[in-house]
């Protein structure tokens, strides 16, 4: 026997037809407007050499101290020893305290000539002091990094330097430059419209690297920018052809739709 839906079951059946998809609708929109929050915010450093995952102050450190190393002209090995005595010593953090009156990214102590107080909680004087007694040790690019660190800092167990030496190995790939697109950030949109402020960030990046070297060495200044980016409100970082938003910052570097007619740049913007 044929059976027909009566107009009043038709119309019920619609009814739940649209409100499913509204349904469906709201709560897709819904998600995608709350996963900024729900990401929290944080950096992912992937290599060849193995992926690291670590906040944004690490992140921010970890770019001072390579733009510092690249300023001064220092081979790899150096920014690697200075990786892992900052991990060793502050889990590269620019910490206000630590043993007796150290302070810093490096744990350096006042009462031993490293600095004031203050000036070792800045992060590029500190590093500065870092790779000037790192330069002193002799054969530091050859002998084992926690040899080297060691030498530098004269802690109470230098074998501690040692675990480190992987991580520091993936932080210099990627805070280098050496590696392309190996830095992306991201954290949930600040409560109140920030304004961007990409010439502020610029100073700051040419105290750490210099005016130079900033116009060349393309891939660590992206990596600085967007480890920076939110301290200084950016939205987007671009380089190569590809592209870093805030909005998106969890997916990483996306590659650009190129405009009409646009010229290429080797140069790193911001926005």
């Amino acid at each position: 026997m044929e059976r027909r839906l009566t107009k009043p079951v038709v119309t019920v059946v619609v009814i739940v037809a649209l409100l499913g998809g509204a349904i469906y609708y709201g709560a897709y929109h819904l998600l995608k407007r709350t996963e900024p929050f729900a990401l929290g915010e944080h950096c992912l450093v992937k290599t060849p050499e193995g992926t690291l995952d670590i906040d944004i102050e690490q992140a921010q450190v970890a770019a001072t101290v390579a733009a510092v190393a690249a300023r001064r002209k220092l081979p790899e090995r150096a920014l690697q020893i200075a990786y892992v005595t900052a991990i060793q010593e502050s889990k590269l953090a620019n910490l206000p305290y630590g043993d007796r009156d150290s302070v810093g990214v490096f744990q350096q102590r006042p009462s031993q000539g490293w600095g004031t107080p203050e000036q070792l909680q800045d992060p590029v004087y500190a590093t500065r002091k870092f790779f000037t007694a790192l330069e002193k040790v002799k054969h530091y690019r050859t002998i084992p990094l926690h040899d080297a660190a060691q030498a530098v800092q004269r802690s109470a167990d230098g074998s501690a330097y040692a675990e480190h030496e992987q991580s520091a190995k993936i932080l210099s790939a990627a805070f280098t430059g050496r590696v392309p697109q190996a830095v992306h950030c991201w954290y949930p949109p600040p409560a109140k419209p920030v304004k961007p402020q990409p010439e502020t960030a610029r100073k700051q990046l040419v105290r750490a690297l210099g005016a130079e070297a900033a116009g060349k060495r393309g891939w660590l200044v992206a990596a600085w920018y967007v480890a920076h980016a939110q301290k200084y409100g950016l939205r987007e970082v671009r380089f190569e052809g590809v592209a870093w938003t805030a909005a998106a910052g969890h997916d990483g570097w996306r590659k650009e739709a190129k405009p009409t007619g646009a010229k290429p740049t080797d140069a790193v913007q911001v926005a």
